[in-house]
């Protein structure tokens, strides 16, 4: 049985050091953090690396971050893996919990994390479930 939380969030991306220097600047690294807030409350912490392309609109990320909170009153944590492109203006993002991550009353926890920007704010759906 799956339920849906839903709430907004802020989010800071702070840029890092690569771990190997190109001539060109289309790879980053950025730290996540963010502040959660509604139905899960908490916070998360995690590394994101982009490409950018020489094409205006096409890009690619990847990113794992660890959620600490409270989930419909559960506590404990997990990890969010994105994989996100951008082919031309065409957006695709998937978000899932990485199996088996859940910890304390979250033990268990599966589901799709979706990402909102309305109008320059942040929102989200959590569609999960808790064997």
């Amino acid at each position: 049985m799956n339920t849906q939380a839903t709430g907004t969030f802020e989010v800071k991306l702070s840029p890092q050091a690569l771990a190997h220097s190109y001539e060109d600047s289309l790879l980053a690294r950025l730290s996540i953090d963010k502040t959660l807030h509604g139905d899960l409350s908490g916070i998360t912490t995690g590394e994101m690396l982009s490409a950018q392309t020489t094409t205006k609109g096409s890009a690619g990320y990847v990113a794992i971050e660890r959620v600490s909170g409270t989930l419909h009153g559960r506590t404990g944590t997990f990890v969010l893996m994105h994989v996100g492109t951008m082919n031309r203006g065409e957006y695709g993002l998937s978000v899932v919990v990485v199996p088996d991550s859940g910890t304390g009353e979250l033990t268990g926890l599966s589901g799709t994390f979706n990402i909102i920007i309305e109008n320059g704010s942040h929102s989200y759906t959590f569609d999960y479930a808790i064997d």
